[in-house]
Parts: structure tokens; C-alpha cells; sequence
């Protein structure tokens, strides 16, 4: 997992023959600022790169020069469409959650911070922020699922009822894809941030305490985490989907009780379809399987190993002429490694992608994930550098944003603080932790 301040390149490369894989969204899907370079974009003649490049150079070379090396590009490996090549094309950079929290933190020279990613982490990022810095998104309705489920108004009455029961003795660890606010619960309790690359770190940290962990909101990472860690399952106790309304703790006192672990309810729904018959089906043709943490423990046993996002990637650069992969994960990561692999001699497949009757092939790609595009990139950087851009773009910590309406609470400014004090001591909890095993 990277320490180092700078992200390597990810060998993605955008190839002039090859249309620009993106779909036009609706226009009302758009911030009403931002609709113009949406129309511009879908008048377009075609989707080649020479094409969207011409068009994009006439807004991004200008707020480049502008903002000059004070500005920062960033995007998240599973964003859709082609903005992870066009990200890097403009000299930003693409990683997984825990290196992209770290940009502002440890890049003090960099002033604006525009993210293509999902909310919680361009949030994460502003946590982290040095005072004169600011933290951008291009997309503020690009969102995260397991996160809908996990908001601070469902966690936070079950997390209050546990901390009655159990005092200090309970601790919160607090997935990257979680709001600040529940990152802030896991400040006041003492308890850190994880990432999939390090929640095995983080939970046998919180262990050797001695601690009760309640772990938001990814159950199947939890399962598996404890699982990679020698935990006794049967000390794992999963909340009731928080979609089936309010949580009475005491109804479960006897399992609380005797749990180690207790698992927030939530899932990927991306990561949830994918089977281990699947896995079975691609080791018989001679695929290597790989899959992300975040499927079910069932699936991540059948399969060949798991990590996160940069573990895959890695995999796919490190694979030899000749190799196949079968890559459990969001479709358009698959998309991007297949490409990069079929460049390089290596036969790369979705897990679900399974081409016999009776297997259910389904694209798995994060709708909420892939909201950002290219004018959503071009729209945000023009208005930012003529001092237009919209505060719906803007992120601050605390801020909660409703991925459907894009209606927004901030906190005032002294709430505020206080987030950023314990959202900020859990997230660097994690770093300790992490960079202690370097």
C-alpha cells in the first residue's frame, strides 16, 4: 500500500483508434452550471480521443495554466466511462481511497483539489486538508451504496445504544466508504478508519486493546477481515439490513454480548452478485481468480486471492505474457485492466461474465460511482478558474449530500471543527497504524 506522497502512474493510456467508452447522461442530471458543457459535449460528432480531447484542451489547458502546480487531479480506479485516462492525460493521478485521502495531507503545495470520485472520498480528503487548501468534486451525486445505508442518522442511534451497554470497552472502525460524520464516531470512540488494503491492520490493532469493535459499514470486509486475522466466526454478529427500519439492540443482548466483532448490515451490491460457482467455472478453463474484499467470504475462499483495488491492479501489471485473470470487482476496473492486459499478452475476464446458460452474466459496474465524466471535469475546472464554480461542488467536512436530489447540510463552523477534530483522529489513527507496519 503506498506511503509515499506521489501516486505512480497507472500505464493506462487513452488509444486514438478506440472511441471513448461514456455514456451521456441526462441533462438534468447536471448542476444547471454545469449544462452547457454537458450540451457542448453531446453535440460532439464522435467519442474518438482526438475529438474529446480538442474540445476538453479549450477548458483544461487554460485552468492548468491558471492554477498552475497549486492544482491537483485525482479519480478513484472505478470511476466509469474514460475520466480515469483523461485524469492522468492531464497530469492528475488515480489510486485506491487510502492514497487518494492522503493527496492533501501530504502535498501542502497543492491548493485546489478537484476529485472525479464519489463523495465520502473527497470528503475524506478535506478531513485531512491543510487550512488553505481547498477540495473539490466535479460530481457531487456520485455516491456509494453501501454508504446510502450506513449515514450517520440510521449508525449513530445503534451506536449510542451499544456505548451504553458497553462503555469504553466498544470502539468504531470506520471503512473509508462511510461519511466524516461516522468517521467522527470513530474519533469519539477511539477507533480508526480502515481501507480493504489495511482493515486487517486496523481491526487486530483495535483487538489487541482488548476493544469490542463495531465495524461500518462493509459486513462481507468485516467477515473476511476477521476472517484473514484467525477470528473465531461464530464471535461475529451482523446487524439486520438497516433497510428493514429502526435497530433495537436489546433484542440481540445475547449475541452482542458474546460477539467480538459486530458488523454493520450493509453490502456492495457491485461486489454481493459475484459467486463463488463463478470462480469455479473460470479456475476450470485456467484462469488465476482475483477478487476484491468487499464479496462475500464464500467467494473470496473459492477464489485464487483478494485485496483491494491496487492489489488487483498490480496484479494486472505484474502479470506475465500469457496469463489469464478472472477479476471479481466493478465492471469498468475490468473494462481498464483487460485492456491494459490484452496490450501486454494477458487474457483478462469479469468474474460474472460467465458465457454458459444458467450462470447470471450482469454488468457490474457502480452506477453511483461512474457520475462523473468529462464535462462534469471541464465545467468544474472553467468555473473554478473564472471564480464561478458551484458551492454544491465545494466539500467541506461534515458536509452530507443526498445523492439523488444533491440537497445538502453543512454544519456550522464550530460543528464543523469538531468533525474535523474527530474525523481527523481517526483517519490518522489509521495512517499510524499503517505506516508503523512499513
Amino acid at each position: 500500500m503506498p506511503t509515499t506522497t506521489d501516486i505512480p502512474p497507472s500505464g493506462l493510456e487513452l488509444h486514438p483508434d478506440l472511441p471513448v467508452c461514456q455514456t451521456d447522461l441526462p441533462l438534468d442530471w447536471y448542476q444547471q452550471e454545469l449544462r452547457p458543457y454537458a450540451e457542448e459535449f453531446q453535440a460532439l460528432p464522435d467519442r474518438r480521443p482526438e475529438t474529446i480531447l480538442r474540445w476538453m484542451d479549450r477548458y483544461v489547458v487554460p485552468a492548468k495554466e491558471h492554477f498552475g502546480d497549486s492544482l491537483l487531479l485525482l479519480a478513484h480506479f472505478y470511476m466509469g466511462g474514460e475520466i480515469v485516462k483523461l485524469i492522468e492525460h492531464y497530469g492528475g493521478a488515480i489510486s485506491d481511497s487510502y492514497a487518494l485521502a492522503l493527496q492533501a495531507r501530504n502535498r501542502p503545495e497543492k491548493k485546489v483539489i478537484v476529485e472525479s470520485a464519489v463523495h465520502f472520498m473527497a470528503e475524506s480528503i478535506a478531513i485531512l486538508a491543510h487550512d488553505d487548501q481547498s477540495v473539490w468534486i466535479t460530481n457531487p451525486k456520485a455516491g456509494c451504496t453501501m454508504e446510502m445505508l450506513a449515514k450517520d442518522w440510521m449508525v449513530e442511534p445503534v451506536a449510542d445504544q451499544l456505548l451504553e451497554r458497553y462503555g469504553d470497552d466498544l470502539t468504531v472502525i470506520a471503512y473509508m466508504n462511510t461519511s466524516g460524520r461516522i468517521k467522527a464516531l470513530s474519533g469519539r470512540t477511539k477507533g480508526a478508519t480502515c481501507t480493504s488494503s489495511n482493515a486487517h491492520l486496523v481491526v487486530d490493532w483495535a483487538r489487541r486493546q482488548g476493544k469490542k469493535i463495531l465495524f461500518v459499514p462493509d459486513q462481507h470486509l468485516g467477515r473476511n477481515t476477521a476472517h484473514a486475522l484467525g477470528m473465531d466466526q461464530a464471535r461475529l454478529f451482523a446487524l439486520p439490513d438497516p433497510r428493514q427500519g429502526a435497530i433495537d439492540v436489546e433484542r440481540y443482548t445475547t449475541e452482542l454480548d458474546a460477539a467480538e466483532m459486530i458488523l454493520w448490515g450493509s453490502a456492495c451490491g457491485v461486489h454481493t452478485v459475484l459467486k463463488p460457482r463463478q470462480v469455479e467455472y473460470w479456475q476450470s478453463k485456467g484462469y488465476r481468480v482475483l477478487v476484491h474484499p468487499e464479496c462475500t467470504l464464500e467467494t473470496v475462499l473459492a477464489a485464487d486471492g483478494s485485496g483491494s483495488t491496487n492489489y488487483l491492479w498490480d496484479a494486472v501489471m505484474r502479470a506475465e505474457p500469457g496469463t489469464k485473470l478472472a477479476i471479481g470487482t466493478e465492471a469498468h476496473f475490468v473494462r481498464n485492466a483487460r485492456e491494459q492486459g490484452a496490450a501486454r499478452g494477458v487474457e483478462i475476464v469479469h468474474l460474472a461474465d460467465v458465457p454458459e446458460p444458467g450462470y447470471d452474466s450482469i454488468g457490474c459496474g457502480c452506477a453511483t460511482m461512474s457520475r462523473n465524466d468529462p464535462p462534469h471535469l471541464v465545467g468544474t475546472l472553467d468555473l473554478l478558474r473564472r471564480g464561478e464554480a458551484p458551492e454544491i461542488c465545494r466539500v467541506l467536512p461534515g458536509d452530507a449530500v443526498d445523492e439523488r436530489t444533491m440537497g445538502r447540510d453543512r454544519l456550522s463552523e464550530a460543528e464543523r471543527a469538531q468533525l474535523v477534530r474527530e474525523a481527523r483522529a481517526s483517519l490518522e489513527q489509521m495512517i499510524s497504524i499503517v505506516e508503523s507496519k512499513a
